[in-house]
């Protein structure tokens, strides 16, 4: 009787992967891999970035209910005892997003009068090379996109492109 030195042609008989297609198999995760990665970084980002934006769509609110109480924007900052013109608000969240735990923008009025203001969010941690949003008091929207630290031209908008 011969026998056959090998067991793989047998029904049944267990059969592994070889290097070579786990190698591939390695190689086609790395790509997809290297492909959703940076979509989902982008994704998370631009949901920060709306995040901060309704925050000062609701700053803004607050800013039109300061002045309808005091028929001036001044004072909104500082603390309701020390009220200043500039810096953190007393009337609103000083970080967003305004809810969770962790804070990605900072809010601030950058510039108030008794019938203008300009408000800010600038990113921090995890969001800072984001760039600046600001919105002031005729609905007037900027982003620095470019992360210059100054508005230029094309930014005047919170789009990707203006």
């Amino acid at each position: 009787m011969i026998r056959h030195a090998s067991s793989r042609n047998k029904p049944g008989a267990a059969r592994g992967f070889s290097l070579i297609e786990l190698l591939i198999a390695l190689a086609i995760i790395g790509i997809l891999a290297s492909i959703a990665v940076p979509a989902y970084q982008d994704s998370v980002e631009k949901s920060r970035r709306a995040a901060a934006k309704s925050a000062l769509s609701g700053f803004a609110s607050a800013m039109e209910r300061h002045a309808t109480e005091n028929n001036s924007y001044l004072g909104a900052a500082g603390t309701s005892t020390t009220p200043a013109n500039t810096g953190s608000p007393w009337i609103f969240s000083t970080e967003a997003p305004l809810e969770g735990g962790t804070k990605y923008y900072d809010l601030t009025i950058t510039a108030a009068t008794q019938s203008t203001y300009t408000l800010r969010a600038t990113p921090k941690g995890a969001q800072i090379d984001d760039g600046m949003l600001e919105l002031d008091h005729t609905g007037a929207q900027r982003w620095d996109r470019d992360n210059s630290g100054t508005f230029d031209a094309g930014e005047n908008c919170w789009e990707t492109s203006c």
